[in-house]
């Protein structure tokens, strides 16, 4: 029996911007509270956690597969301009942790990248695969942390190299959060029945 304090799936908002809905895997866990609009792809048994915005509506958002990003944190990108007409994307790989309250703006996180607890990473950054932006960090404009290297610091500088273990710990996390937004999922399912 569902408690009449339990939210319904009702106050999570999907929506379009300039006619392009999010796409969603049908996998993918999104928690109550998200905002998700425009041009956003999320991969297969990712999870989007409570009260997250996922805004894509100035650029493109591209998350992969079996990527968190937690509690209350903010995904946007930048828009084209004279001399960028590009502008920045946001493209977040497969096995990427993402701290509760961490700011990714227009940035490159690749496969198995870590961005830390408030973390912020700005325009035309990237976060290496197997490298870790420390929590309460900011990487500056156009900065790249390179693979199993912790930057930490606002502004961030390299503080360590990353080893073994280090990584396994950081996969381990990605996996323990694929288990638990699936079990989220399942009890939000049986609520509902």
């Amino acid at each position: 029996m569902r408690p009449d304090f339990l939210l319904s799936r009702n106050d999570i908002t999907i929506a379009p911007f300039n006619g392009i809905w999010p796409k969603i895997h049908e996998s993918a866990f999104i928690a109550s509270g998200c905002r998700i609009i425009g041009d956003v792809e999320i991969g297969a048994e990712s999870s989007i956690w409570y009260n997250c915005v996922i805004r894509g509506d100035a650029n493109s958002i591209r998350i992969g597969a079996r990527t968190n990003i937690q509690d209350g944190s903010v995904v946007h990108c930048d828009s084209p301009k004279e001399g960028r007409p590009q502008g920045f994307p946001t493209v977040i790989g497969d096995d990427v942790l993402i701290g509760h309250m961490a700011m990714i703006h227009g940035c490159t996180l690749e496969d198995r990248a870590f961005v830390g607890l408030g973390a912020v990473v700005m325009d035309g950054c990237t976060v290496s695969s197997d490298a870790m932006l420390a929590a309460g960090a900011l990487l500056s404009p156009g900065k790249t942390i390179p693979p199993r290297e912790m930057w930490i610091g606002r502004p961030a500088v390299m503080a360590r190299a990353l080893n073994d273990a280090q990584l396994a710990e950081m996969q381990r996390g990605v996996a323990a959060y694929v288990r638990n937004g699936q079990a989220h999922k399942a009890n939000l399912a049986d609520g509902a029945a």
